[in-house]
């Protein structure tokens, strides 16, 4: 039997995990009525959708949109489009009957901003033409309108002479849209916008509408929120079916049922306090951090399975529970609070990205790990001294004669030639995903959203809206504003510098079509010279282009009262960051050649606009994020070991786990964005946690003078193992997730289960090669006064190995 010298810390630590079991009756009583409260309270947890939350609010783009989005809308649009599918065109009873149906309920719409609904039906459409008589027009579709044959041609004249071919009606003929704006607050009641009712409202105008020949398509940020919500259901059985495995595993592990339902319950618990905890901050939860609770269970399960290992080792070597949830603490407070803390600041450094929903996913996912803190380290060796192992479990009793040749083998990487030869495979590595990670884009990939699969029923629909219409969901907004003009619409000066930029963009790759006033004046001014192209210019003098003024009307969304802002809408393909940058550069580089002189541009608005300053956050914010991380964890590491060897060891592999991880997004086409920051966060907690506590236990044997190959195979033998079969257990449990019939729950499951494994195969495989090529050695940590050797019963299992 071997002693050794406590310190100050291993005292503190020591008389933590007695005082915890000693006052074990009221601390659980306390534990067992927080459970109670927070249970009742996570039944009010609510999902909580919101476009203003994807919005970076202090990115320059978005000031001037915030500043401006009262006055022009585009942003949380949605498009309700009718196709029609038999002979002819939407010029017939049964398509334009349900246009009027549609455009009557799109205005029922929760939430709807009614003076935005737009079609064919509505007032705010009119035409406008130059007859014998002197100007006429009225609205597109009369009030008494019949549809026989005279009424059916008369509404086409009028669309065609409305310029609204290509925005409310497409291309070919064959659709008609209705358009319409969302508030953030239903004006009706008052509250945020319920975007599940909104999607199910929407979905009830396709089951009402769709037949007889028509098809009807919707798009939107409501609808994209209610298929993902439509799909929860899908999300939490491959949740069920991930924990289902989980426990059969882990009851395979441990041969135990008490233990197995203990790992469940305990990872389980911190979830459930969150859930409970959430509304009473106000909080709610963004469908697309739905995984972080998954996430906390994740990381709850990886802790308990390395808790319940040490006490288990200790009762099979004769302790009895008490003592030996007491030694369990001792051994496992500071490796397993510093990993949890690592976790914690991994999830806390994304915030440095100012966009609400990662501040709610930061704020959510620190505060599961900050629970679970309290649930691992008090209240699990608080279950653990009162538990007993069934017959079945004793049976399973190792022996210290027992030795793995596997293992062993295993611990060669240790010494020099196989250390050697994990390194060099180590940097080839490192160099392939380096490459491959440089293909690795920002935002979304690919047309449509990438949350749902590419055959969904939305991107299907968005597809066809795109193809068919000059207009869709991804729009440019650029702000003209105009100073010291009582009318800036009669400047020639500030029309001309507008036309100049429709006429610039029209030929930039990637740009579907483009809204501007100066181009709805030149279409005017041409339809009052019967329609001759020839005057389809803009005049230079004042009155003369008061022939256009028709297009400054500001229920158009084109320009305020007086065009006091001109609001230049520009229509993408896409907004796949290759699309979105290619077009600002361009926007940028006209505006700076041009020089006006009582007029500024400004950036941007849209959705379009939001996606690119969203996309420039990320993007900004990842080598932030990935420097604070590492710095921080850096700095955990080097206060729990007291080495640089040591934190280096943590540190390399997880450094290659990053960028392997870009380099899978890159090959699988993921974007890096808000939706993808937690795996991230994710993988280097991870691989934090098994790092820390292998090598924590290395040290601990190098500390008593025992070889490093030797002081590697116990860790394996009591760390090693744990953690494999824990990566091993959410891999599997995880890789299920493929199947969903959301993208982006399919696309975690890829990434999580990779991130687990290779995790841990750094941490097997590549830790004790970079401990021997560093020199790894006992570090002492001097203790105030000397101490007397510790008490036989304090000793544990892992001294006696």
């Amino acid at each position: 039997m071997s002693t050794h010298t406590p310190t100050q810390t291993q005292q503190f630590v020591d008389k933590i995990g007695r005082l915890i079991i000693n006052w074990r009756f009221p601390l659980a009583i306390i534990f067992l009525c927080l459970t109670v409260l927070l249970s009742y309270t996570a039944t009010k947890t609510r999902f909580d959708p919101g476009f203003t939350k994807l919005i970076p609010v202090k990115h320059q783009y978005m000031e001037a949109f915030l500043e401006h989005a009262e006055k022009f809308t585009g942003t949380n649009r949605i498009m309700v489009s009718l196709t029609w599918q038999g002979e002819g065109d939407i010029y017939n009873p049964e398509l334009l009957s349900r246009l009027r149906k549609a455009t009557d309920s799109v205005f029922f719409t929760p939430g709807v901003n009614r003076a935005t609904v737009r079609s064919l039906f509505t007032p705010e459409i009119r035409y406008l033409e130059v007859t014998e008589f002197g100007f006429m027009g009225d609205v597109v579709i009369p009030s008494r309108f019949t549809a026989d044959k005279a009424g059916l041609e008369q509404v086409r004249s009028n669309v065609a002479k409305s310029g609204q071919i290509g925005n409310l009606v497409s291309n070919d003929l064959k659709s008609a849209m209705v358009q319409a704006e969302l508030l953030d607050i239903d004006p009706e009641t008052g509250e945020k916008t319920n975007y599940a009712a909104v999607a199910k409202h929407l979905e009830n105008i396709r089951t009402e509408l769709a037949g007889a020949g028509v098809d009807i398509q919707i798009i939107g940020f409501a609808k994209v929120m209610g298929d993902v919500m439509d799909g929860l259901s899908n999300v939490l059985m491959f949740f069920s079916i991930a924990f289902v495995v989980t426990v059969l595993l882990l009851w395979h592990y441990t041969m135990s049922i008490k233990l197995t339902g203990l790992i469940v319950a305990v990872a389980l618990l911190p979830v459930v306090w969150l859930l409970g905890t959430l509304p009473l901050i106000g909080y709610g939860i963004d469908p697309m951090s739905l995984l972080v609770p998954f996430l906390i269970f994740s990381i709850g399960v990886s802790h308990a399975v390395q808790m319940t290992n040490a006490w288990k080792l200790d009762v099979l070597s004769g302790i009895d529970s008490k003592e030996s949830a007491i030694n369990a603490f001792r051994r496992l407070a500071i490796p397993g609070t510093v990993a949890l803390l690592a976790n914690a600041l991994g999830f806390m450094v994304i915030m440095v990205i100012d966009i609400p929903i990662v501040h709610e996913l930061g704020v959510t996912a620190c505060l599961g790990v900050a629970m679970m803190i309290m649930t691992n380290k008090m209240f699990m060796p608080i279950i653990l001294s009162h538990l007993s192992l069934e017959n079945m479990a004793l049976r399973h009793k190792p022996t210290n004669e027992k030795h793995s040749s596997f293992w062993w083998s295993i611990s060669a990487l240790a010494t020099e030639k196989p250390a050697k030869i994990s390194v060099a495979i180590m940097l080839i590595l490192l160099v392939a995903a380096t490459w491959q990670s440089r293909n690795l884009l920002t935002g979304d990939i690919g047309n449509g959203v990438p949350e749902l699969h590419a055959d969904s029923r939305y991107n299907l629909d968005n597809e066809k809206i795109v193809n068919d219409y000059s207009i869709g969901m991804d729009v440019l907004s650029i702000y003209l504003e105009t100073r010291n003009q009582e009318e800036a619409c009669l400047n020639w000066e500030i029309m001309n510098a507008v036309d100049r930029f429709d006429f610039h963009m029209r030929g930039v790759d990637g740009v579907q079509s483009v809204a501007t006033t100066a181009g709805t004046a030149k279409r005017y001014v041409s339809g009052n010279n019967e329609g001759n192209p020839l005057w389809r210019t803009l005049q230079r003098d004042p009155i003369a282009l008061r022939a256009g003024a028709q297009a400054a009307r500001p229920q158009l969304g084109l320009n305020d009262n007086g065009c006091q802002t001109i609001n230049m809408m520009v229509y993408l393909n896409d907004h796949q960051s290759t699309t979105l940058n290619h077009v600002v550069s361009e926007i940028k580089s006209f505006i700076e050649k041009e020089q006006l002189t009582d007029a500024e541009f400004r950036l941007l608005g849209g959705n379009a606009g939001v996606a690119e300053a969203t996309n420039q956050a990320v993007e900004k914010a990842e080598v932030q994020i990935l420097i604070s991380i590492f710095v921080a964890i850096g700095v955990l590491c080097w206060l729990t070991f007291r080495s640089f060897t040591a934190t280096l060891c943590v540190i390399l592999p997880l450094m290659l786990v990053c960028i392997m991880c870009n380099a899978l997004m890159a090959t699988l086409g993921i974007g890096l964005k808000v939706a993808t920051l937690p795996v991230i966060a994710l993988g280097v907690g991870v691989g934090v946690d098994y790092g820390i506590y292998i090598y924590e236990r290395m040290q601990h044997d190098l500390n008593r003078n025992i070889p490093l190959r030797e002081a590697f195979y116990q860790s394996i033998q009591t760390r090693g193992i744990p953690a494999i079969f824990t990566a091993v257990t959410m891999s599997v449990s995880v890789a299920t997730w493929a199947f969903s019939s959301l993208k982006f729950q399919a696309d975690m499951g890829v990434l999580l289960a990779f991130m687990f494994l290779v995790n841990v195969l750094g941490a097997m495989l590549l830790l004790p090669a970079l401990a021997y090529l560093l020199g790894a050695k006992a570090v002492v940590l001097k203790s105030p006064k000397t101490q007397e050797a510790c008490d036989v019963n304090k000793l544990s299992a892992d001294d006696k190995a």
